[in-house]
């Protein structure tokens, strides 16, 4: 079965401390995206890992929501060194919180064509869960590792993930 796995903003202003929106519950997850990423890695040809991140403009307008973080060539943009990728993994700039607006998720995906994607990172009410909807609206199944996603709010991030499971059919593990 060809896998994809998708790892969402583990980026140095969200997972490290000082970082721009930094929170604990990032932080915390580290290892456990580090252990999804070497799963993957040891399927070889099977998976296939995208990185998808922040990539912001200096005058990016959601920064009218969030204070500014992830801008584009700054080093809070960066993948943080625990989780950084390998030749021929793919990272993929976004700058909204689908991996799937203005990007090339639709060109991988037809390319790679994966009977299984699974989502790990940050934020899961946020990213992640705009990300595995445009999974599910291409009937591509889905699953998460609950140790390997987080977010700002634990109400919203327990919230998303049942919403992930009954709306979208993700399996949670």
């Amino acid at each position: 079965m060809k896998k994809m796995l998708i790892v969402v903003d583990m980026l140095k202003d969200f997972v490290e401390d000082g970082g721009a929106l930094y929170f604990e519950g990032g932080a915390a997850i580290v290892e456990a995206v580090r252990e999804r990423i070497e799963a993957h890695r040891a399927l070889g040809d099977d998976s296939y890992i995208v990185y998808v991140c922040d990539a912001h403009l200096e005058d990016d307008k959601e920064f009218e929501k969030w204070p500014p973080h992830a801008v584009k060539g700054t080093d809070g943009a960066q993948v943080v060194a625990a989780l950084a990728p390998q030749a021929g993994e793919n990272v993929m700039e976004k700058t909204r919180y689908s991996g799937w607006f203005n990007t090339n998720m639709s060109i991988i995906t037809s390319l790679e064509m994966p009977e299984e994607v699974e989502v790990v990172g940050v934020c899961t009410g946020i990213c992640v869960m705009d990300t595995v909807a445009g999974f599910a609206n291409r009937d591509i199944p889905t699953v998460i590792h609950k140790d390997a996603v987080a977010d700002f709010d634990v109400d919203r991030h327990e919230m998303c993930l049942k919403r992930m499971k009954e709306v979208y059919g993700t399996q949670l593990i």
